[in-house]
């Protein structure tokens, strides 16, 4: 097998699919801004699903996780593969990065650091305690509901104190099986929005806001959100670089999701540090910012 020097992951879905909707048209763009911006340094490189049985993973110098957008729904095969994968090849950001980011806890350590989080409490697999016990013990009235694993939405919920009885039983599945979180309800989520702030090295590259279709409070696409151009302010920013600096190490690539909470102050709501999409397409001089840095960490 020839040599590369980086492969581009995907989900197999996603590698070459035969229909192609706006979603599919939107993941092939992002991965294309990659890989040429790569390519333009003189990199030999090339895209494949992350559970391709056929690769040798000895034959890429880096792996960079990109639209792997399935691994939280096949999190009992990703991980061992994830364990194996890094013997054999290095990884942008590296494996220490990856473990941390992937259970929703980074919040509590970033919020440890003095990084302002949404109220948050988190409950642990084998917890007894019902549904209607833990609201009301927390005393909120509007809440969020989700695994600690996830991402795109994955069994989030929304609730108040007379929801509680209609999401008592998917809970009581969840969480023999995993950790949840149980965060009180930002309400400027409605009507401002969430800003993500991509980073590279640490630094700013571009924002977008992305928010809810009416009715909803999920802003991902998947759910009928939008994404619009943001213009940031350097308050915004230097918040967005203070939580990457927290990080140890300072990751390749990092975005950085913020909303207002409800004392209107910012608060990271996720750090995606694993497959985060990164909307090239709305910066495309960002690929470049990002493969340039991607040179420097090859080179250090």
């Amino acid at each position: 097998m020839k040599q590369f020097d980086i492969t581009i992951l995907t989900a197999s879905k996603f590698l070459n699919p035969t229909k192609i909707d706006w979603y599919i048209r939107q993941i092939l763009e992002e991965d294309k801004f990659v890989k040429e911006a790569l390519e333009r340094k003189n990199l030999k490189v090339i895209r494949t699903n992350w559970d391709n049985p056929d690769f040798d993973w000895t034959k890429t110098k880096y792996i960079l996780f990109r639209t792997i957008w399935d691994y939280f729904d096949r999190f009992n095969e990703f991980l061992p593969w994830l364990k194996k994968v890094k013997t054999k090849t290095k990884l942008i950001n590296p494996y220490s990065t990856i473990r941390w980011n992937m259970d929703k806890h980074y919040l509590a350590d970033l919020n440890k650091k003095g990084i302002n989080i949404p109220p948050t409490l988190f409950i642990e697999p084998g917890d007894d305690r019902s549904l209607h016990e833990i609201v009301f013990q927390s005393g909120w009235n509007d809440l969020i509901l989700k695994p600690a694993v996830s991402g795109a939405g994955r069994h989030t919920y929304k609730l108040n104190q007379d929801g509680i009885a209609g999401h008592q039983s998917v809970y009581k599945k969840l969480i023999t099986e995993e950790s949840m979180l149980l965060q009180e309800f930002q309400h400027n989520i409605n009507t401002k929005g969430e800003v993500a702030f991509m980073l590279f090295g640490g630094k700013f590259s571009h924002a977008v806001l992305k928010k809810a279709k009416p009715g909803d409070f999920r802003v991902q696409d998947d759910f009928g959100g939008s994404v619009h151009e943001y213009d940031s302010s350097p308050v915004e920013i230097a918040f967005a670089e203070q939580a990457v600096s927290l990080c140890d190490p300072v990751p390749v690539y990092a975005r950085v999701d913020v909303i207002w909470d409800n004392n209107n102050k910012l608060c990271v709501s996720e750090l995606e540090l694993i497959e985060p999409e990164l909307w090239f397409r709305k910066h495309p001089p960002a690929a470049d910012q990002f493969a340039e840095t991607i040179i420097k960490t090859m080179k250090s």
